[in-house]
């Protein structure tokens, strides 16, 4: 595939429909899973104009920042804390309606309001999530959940 992207319309679960499909034709023939990661991340940045799209992986028992789209962002994450790093020591898929809510939450961003991070596996293991963070309350449900969970079983490690 080209690498260009094609920007859908229609309801949300119509993009992602449409993206899910162009990201796994963009990343299928990439081995690479860095360059597969920034290009998810900017796929999806491009398409949803989420305030901050990236990846952390896990690397010496902590979540290091990985390819992303948007302003600076936290380097490093203590297993357990925040979104992300709960997100990793569970094991599940978390979102958030309103971050100053959670417990904990790290703020990388002032701006960021709402969040959700989606950890990714090998071999049974997390190994990394996907963080994407919007400047407005209440941003994700179920479809960003079930699109994204997707689109980070396509990047291959």
């Amino acid at each position: 595939m080209a690498e260009d992207l094609q920007i859908a319309t229609g309801s949300k679960e119509e993009q992602y429909r449409l993206l899910t499909k162009q990201i796994e034709a963009l990343v299928g023939g990439e081995r690479d899973p860095i360059a597969n990661m920034a290009n998810i991340a900017a796929a999806l940045k491009e398409q949803f104009r989420f305030w901050w799209v990236g990846f952390y992986l896990v690397k010496e028992e902590e979540l290091v920042l990985g390819p992303f789209q948007g302003p600076v962002a936290c380097t490093r994450i203590a297993r357990g804390k925040g979104v992300c790093g709960t997100a990793w020591a569970n094991s599940e898929t978390l979102i958030v309606p309103d971050v100053e809510a959670f417990p904990g939450h790290i703020a990388c961003s002032s701006l960021s309001r709402s969040e959700i991070v989606i950890p990714f596996f090998q071999d049974g293991h997390c190994i990394g999530v996907l963080d994407v963070d919007s400047e407005h309350l209440d941003h994700f449900d179920t479809i960003d959940a079930h699109y994204l969970q997707q689109i980070c079983a396509a990047v291959r490690f």
